[in-house]
């Protein structure tokens, strides 16, 4: 390689170039997700998504010592997980794409993309790792998605689906990393503070995959509440990140991995997350279900595991709140094989 005459390698100097303006795209992309956009995706949304019950329990009866756990009971939401809100979003901010949808996913995403494309009429396309269950498989297939096994984890599915899209004529779905989906995701934070009664939680929890969750409610809570991310080992993307400096790739694996399942945050997440995010925390896989047999045994409630990583941090003393504080969690799905939770 020929070095370029001011002694940078030329190569290196064009991929510089290039990061440069993949981080100029994303922070205007993420500069879109604001507080305006969440107010306009519910909007838009309502009448095609449940506002999904709050439900507020004192601390005490989860064998917690803050003052008040509120439940945000999005495992209730069509196709079974809050990502019906973003993929609704993303297409009614839209004219219908005649082709259809295509949309890579771990199983939750993808449900909720062929969700909405059921209910507006669209063909829906989605690929799939080989680790996506079997639940997960089966509910794809009764919404009439074509599905398509696209490789060993998500970032394999997503390179597939790229592929398949050049030239298809399909409208492509991201899991986590489109403005409107991440504003989509944010109506959750809208609703849990109008819901309430009393406005913001104190503390708002909340798992992290690829981040488009945690950031939509940041971009709605903007500072006025503490916003916390919760990974299980196995799936770190935000916290490597934030001990990088910067978003890297890592390793996917454990329990939450067809939920979280991203190798690295998303680059819509990641600024919106550095601003407003005020702690990442890893939480222990055997506190994980630990948290997922509670929420069953002592609440009926039936949820998959990501959706219980919010409860476990707190049992497991990850996050350790004061006693005034009223802690909000977010279930944000509940597609898994129930038969688990004997």
């Amino acid at each position: 390689m020929r070095p370029d005459p001011a002694g940078v390698d030329s190569d290196a100097h064009a991929d510089a170039h290039a990061d440069s303006h993949a981080n100029a795209d994303a922070d205007a992309d993420a500069d879109a997700v604001d507080a305006a956009a969440v107010q306009q995706a519910a909007a838009r949304i309502a009448g095609h998504v449940r506002r999904t019950p709050l439900w507020r329990l004192r601390g005490a009866e989860l064998g917690l010592g803050c003052a008040e756990v509120w439940l945000k009971l999005e495992h209730l939401q069509r196709g079974g997980s809050f990502k019906a809100r973003g993929m609704f979003n993303a297409l009614l901010a839209r004219p219908a794409p005649p082709a259809g949808v295509l949309i890579a996913s771990g199983g939750n995403a993808g449900i909720a993309a062929a969700t909405a494309a059921q209910a507006l009429g669209l063909a829906c396309e989605v690929y799939v790792p080989t680790l996506t269950g079997a639940a997960k498989r089966a509910a794809l297939a009764a919404l009439g998605a074509r599905v398509v096994v696209g490789g060993a984890d998500y970032a394999q599915a997503l390179a597939a689906c790229t592929e398949r899209q050049q030239g298809s004529g399909a409208l492509m779905l991201h899991a986590y990393d489109q403005p409107d989906v991440v504003a989509g995701a944010g109506t959750l934070a809208l609703e849990i503070e109008a819901d309430s009664g009393t406005g913001l939680p104190d503390r708002l929890l909340a798992s992290v995959g690829g981040g488009g969750l945690v950031a939509g409610l940041a971009a709605w809570v903007a500072g006025r509440g503490r916003v916390e991310a919760l990974e299980p080992p196995g799936a770190p993307t935000l916290h490597a990140a934030r001990a990088a400096g910067r978003p890297v790739d890592v390793g996917v694996s454990g329990l939450a991995a067809d939920a979280l399942g991203a190798r690295r945050i998303g680059r819509i997440a990641w600024p919106i997350c550095r601003r407003w995010v005020a702690a990442s925390h890893l939480v222990p896989e055997p506190a994980i279900r630990a948290a997922q047999q509670q929420l069953w045994q002592v609440l009926r409630l039936a949820v998959e595991p990501a959706a219980a990583l919010p409860l476990a941090a707190l049992a497991a003393g990850v996050v350790v709140p004061a006693a005034h504080e009223r802690v909000a969690l977010v279930l944000c799905g509940a597609n898994f094989d129930p038969s688990t939770l004997a």
